[in-house]
């Protein structure tokens, strides 16, 4: 079976579960989560940053494509903007299916607060969703005009895609491409806004000391574009053979995933010891769960071992030749940050704000432990279904791996 194969057989069975899931949410047990008043974020939300972070760094690194022309990144740009796009969507459906009253989402944009990081931070979303619709439009726009004369559903999708374009002569081309030029160096201070404001959103909250940090935004952003670089290298070599028909771009992805790595696990070590050497009650408690907690081992293994130890030692030695041991590489850089997104969530929010609370309260949700659901798991493995099914149906029906003349790059 290859891989293309799997991620349909994987993606459709998934969506079985992903289906149960949401008729539950909405129809039979709307708090079927393990939430409660102390720890009110969970699994969705470190899902739904992981990935924002994937959306944004898949699209900050297609900018070295589209905006500074390098063009040893070339091959990887559409499927950097496609990624982009569904990663993005996954988020918003992960945090619209873990909120309350998601049919209130047109409150932020009526009743305008601009004081609010989380109205910024929406608002934001919508400009840069457009945006990557948009620019990803423009660059498949010519291919799409001639896949529409295909016979068949591809045809028939592609036709509508184009949305009545005709035009296929080099001038047209050369003008998609100046708009994408443009859109994808607006979209860069767009998309670094938009994800540092997550980071952001965590930052400001001065009761979660485990949070409250100017570094935060900075963080977010250098992990994004570590995991983001990490997808992207595993998306090449499933849907372009990458360890072919790329190789010196995939070895250029690995070092440059490397030494975003680093980068990040450096501004990670340095945020822990200036919590410790402040000695904030809150921040140590926090950082006391993450390293020795009862999930001790998401720290440990996941986000250590599997995370960063496994991908150094592939990235940082002769290893790094082999385009193969790459892409294994960055699989684990992309499994090892689902650690990193849940050791920010719950170890920040299990330490209680008033001592003593949980035992003053008898009820299961005023709980400072957490753990996941039965039903919180399989929503979450059925929206990465979603996403499986998703990055399917993009290489099935669109132009991924088609790229326009060298002519039709320059303005």
């Amino acid at each position: 079976m290859t891989l293309k194969r799997a991620f349909w057989v994987v993606g459709i069975l998934g969506l079985i579960p992903f289906l149960w899931a949401v008729y539950v949410r909405f129809f039979v047990h709307p708090d079927a989560s393990n939430l409660g008043s102390v720890v009110p974020w969970g699994l969705h939300v470190a899902q739904y940053i992981y990935f924002v972070g994937l959306s944004a760094g898949s699209f900050l690194l297609s900018s070295l494509v589209y905006v500074f022309g390098m063009k040893r990144f070339e091959p990887i740009g559409r499927l950097a903007v496609f990624t982009a796009i569904v990663t993005l969507l996954l988020a918003l459906l992960t945090i619209g299916l873990d909120i309350g009253h998601i049919d209130r989402f047109w409150h932020v944009f009526v009743f305008v607060n601009p004081t609010s990081p989380m109205a910024w931070m929406i608002w934001l979303y919508t400009l840069y969703l457009v945006l990557l619709i948009a620019e990803f439009w423009f660059l498949m726009r010519s291919d799409l005009v001639i896949a529409g004369r295909v016979p068949g559903m591809r045809g028939w999708v592609s036709r509508v895609l184009s949305i009545g374009s005709r035009d296929t002569s080099e001038g047209r081309i050369t003008r998609d491409m100046r708009w994408v030029r443009i859109l994808a160096t607006i979209g860069v201070p767009l998309a670094v806004m938009f994800h540092g404001g997550v980071g952001a959103l965590f930052g400001v909250l001065a009761s979660r000391p485990f949070w409250n940090s100017g570094m935060f935004p900075i963080i977010f952003l250098v992990s994004a574009l570590a995991s983001g670089g990490a997808l992207l290298v595993v998306a090449s070599a499933i849907f372009q053979q990458g360890w072919k028909a790329h190789r010196a771009m995939i070895l250029d992805l690995g070092k440059i995933v490397l030494g975003l790595l680093l980068l990040d696990i450096l501004f990670q070590i340095s945020e822990a010891l200036i919590g410790l050497y402040g000695s904030d009650p809150g921040f140590v408690a926090s950082f006391e769960l993450v390293v020795a907690g009862p999930y001790w081992y998401v720290f440990w293994f996941l986000q250590i071992g599997v995370g960063f130890v496994v991908p150094v030692i592939l990235l940082a030695t002769p290893f790094r030749r082999d385009p193969r041991a790459v892409i294994l590489a960055c699989g684990a850089v992309v499994i090892g940050f689902v650690g990193v997104r849940l050791n920010i969530v719950i170890p920040g929010l299990s330490p209680e704000e008033i001592r003593g609370i949980t035992q003053s309260v008898t009820d299961p949700r005023m709980a400072s432990s957490y753990f996941p659901s039965a039903w919180e798991w399989i929503l979450s493995f059925g929206i990465g279904a979603v996403g499986l099914v998703l990055f399917a149906l993009g290489d099935y029906f669109l132009p991924m791996t088609r790229h326009l003349p060298p002519t039709a790059t320059q303005d």
